[in-house]
Parts: C-alpha cells; structure tokens; sequence
C-alpha cells in the first residue's frame, strides 16, 4: 500500500492558489477552542474583535496578501434556521472577513436539499486540490485530509457553484 504523503498546510495551500480558494461550511456549529474568550464575550454583550486584535492576527493578513495576488477567496456557509449561537456569532464576525478581501454568502439548509453536497466542509484550491475540514461529532476540529483526486474535486466545485449560486451575499443575508 502507498504511503500517504502529509497535507500541505493550509499556509502554503492558500499561497499556491493562483486563481480561487473556494471554502464551503456545512456546520451549524463548531467548538470553539481557541476561540472560547471572543465566543463567550460575543455571547454576553455582542462585542466581536476588531480586525487588529490577536483573533485575526493570522488569519487576515492571510487571505489580503492572498487577494492582492489576485486570487479569489470565497466562503459559502450552509446554515439552519433559525440560527444557532455559533452561526449568530460567525454572522456577526463576517464584516472582518469582507474587509480582507473575502466574498461570502449564506445559504438556509432548507434551500440545499436539493444539492449534491460533500460530507465534509472543505477549501477547494484553484479545482486542483480539496482540503477536508474534518470534525469530530462534537465539533473538535480534527487532523484535515487533502486530495486531488479529479472525481472529488469535480464534486466540490460542483457543489460550491451550485451553493454559491443560490446563497445570499453576507450584506443582504439577516439572522
């Protein structure tokens, strides 16, 4: 049997996009982690980081030296209605994301039920390569999975455009 090589990390996935890097959620909620003190402080007054804060520190520089580049970052977010607290709380962060230069959109669950969907979330990296986002049931981020395998990856830009499609921008979209 082939050894499997290690996935990329998403670093240098992200910096080898050339044209898109495509991110489909699927979850209506994940544990939170690291990200327990800004959750809590989101839960009890509403207050979210700002765009300079220690949250974003790794994650927005990312995706604007990515957009300078002239790639595309999206994000389609599947969600049930009404929201969870966790998807409440990734709604009222999102401005942060679209100042980066990231383009997102929500779809209701009830609108996907027709749509051949992935099991798991993933970033599709200019449709050569899928980087699963693996959860356990409780929402415990677990080691990610890669492939480049043509019928997966077919399957995911698939589903994006056909999310994407029929989602509502973020400026538009109300919890």
């Amino acid at each position: 049997m082939p050894q499997k090589l290690p996935a990329p990390s998403f670093e240098d996935l992200l910096d080898s996009a050339q044209a898109h890097a495509l991110h489909l959620e699927l979850r209506d909620i994940y544990a939170v982690g690291e990200e327990r003190e800004v959750y809590d402080t989101f839960l009890r007054d509403g207050s979210v980081p700002a765009d300079d804060s220690e949250y974003w520190s790794g994650w927005l520089p990312l995706v604007k030296r990515t957009v300078a580049r002239g790639v595309k970052v999206r994000r389609a977010r599947i969600v049930s209605e009404p929201a969870t607290d966790y998807i409440r709380f990734e709604h009222a962060i999102t401005d942060a994301n679209l100042r980066a230069g990231e383009q997102v959109r929500w779809l209701p669950r009830r609108r996907a039920s027709t749509l051949a969907l992935p099991g798991n979330d993933f970033w599709l990296i200019d449709d050569r390569i899928v980087r699963w986002n693996l959860f356990s049931g409780d929402g415990q981020a677990l080691e990610s999975d890669h492939t480049e395998d043509p019928q997966a990856v077919k399957l995911c830009a698939e589903a994006f455009r056909s999310v994407w499609n029929l989602a509502t921008d973020h400026a538009d979209y109300r919890i």
